[in-house]
């Protein structure tokens, strides 16, 4: 399991005798093998603030479908707020191009290669919610097939005799 702190922040309420101080801890939690959460915990010190926010992430972890255990099945757009998010599947040897908060959350996850663009609010809980949001409608072709109750190879468009593969097409 991947822990990654991704936001700490320093919040006052404000009483009778002054401020009172305590911190807003945001992580993000995964398995690098298509599961990730995230998680939010206040407390009077970091270390329980950052303890709180691991165990909520462990709880409201989602499955999300890899394409060869390394990218997303296909592009995704998520929002939350004034956040807005966009990740794209990208060929082998391209990384995780993405910035801040939505990085943590891609590699938390096990994407190896993904391109993610974030516009609006670069408020980290929101980009963390908007990622959640994009990556929460990625399906996989066997998903797909059921839910139409279709073969794989009819989604794909693949044919039985091979006749369609890129293999078969003569240049």
């Amino acid at each position: 399991m991947v822990e990654k702190l991704v936001h700490i922040n320093r919040v006052a309420a404000t009483v009778k005798g002054g401020r009172r101080f305590s911190f807003a801890a945001l992580m993000v939690v995964g398995d690098q093998k298509g599961r990730v959460g995230f998680g939010h915990g206040k407390a009077r010190e970091v270390p329980e603030a950052i303890r709180k926010a691991t165990e909520e992430a462990k709880k409201s972890m989602i499955r999300v479908p890899l394409r060869e255990s390394r990218t997303l099945h296909h592009d995704g757009n998520g929002r939350w707020g004034a956040g807005k998010v966009m990740v794209r599947a990208a060929p082998p040897g391209t990384g995780v191009i993405a910035g801040g908060p939505m990085r943590a959350v891609l590699e938390t996850l096990g994407v190896q290669d993904v391109v993610g663009k974030s516009s609006g609010s670069s408020n980290p809980y929101n980009m963390v919610r908007a990622t959640f949001e994009a990556l929460k409608v990625q399906s996989s072709p066997r998903q797909i097939a059921a839910k139409r109750g279709k073969k794989v190879a009819d989604i794909l468009g693949r044919r039985a005799d091979g006749a369609g593969s890129p293999d078969a097409i003569e240049g």
